[in-house]
């Protein structure tokens, strides 16, 4: 599978296609735009403000997504600029996001008060 499969290709289920309006199909986070932005326009690097206006990402938001992505290598950074990083890890981010969503949607998010509450208090238990 191609990273370009995996940034554009994410099927969903009959019933989220039958009862979701067009806004909740489309949505998309900040940090897919960026992603998805750069991957396309992989051989060139963009200041912050060019990502921003490409994404429609507000301006205030760019820097924090910018840097959460370059924390986990998906995003290159050097001086003013920014690229895409490395593809592999790109690939597997978004296989994994996708794999999260999917077992969302098939078990339903998990509630992590009601996991605390059958949470062993003592490691050894």
């Amino acid at each position: 599978m191609t990273l370009e499969t995996v940034l554009t290709s994410m099927p969903i289920d009959i019933e989220t296609f039958t009862e979701a309006d067009d806004e909740e199909l489309s949505a998309v986070t900040n940090a897919e735009r960026v992603v998805r932005f750069l991957y396309r326009n992989d051989d060139k690097a963009f200041t912050p403000s060019e990502i921003a206006e490409a994404t429609g990402v507000k301006k205030t938001s760019i820097g924090t997504v910018l840097r959460r992505l370059r924390e986990r290598d998906l995003l290159e950074h050097k001086g003013d600029y920014w690229a895409i990083g490395d593809e592999r890890a790109v690939r597997d981010a978004f296989r994994f996001h996708r794999t999260m969503d999917a077992l969302d949607e098939r078990f339903g998010a998990e509630d992590l008060e009601e996991w605390r509450k059958h949470a062993a208090t003592n490691p050894s238990e």
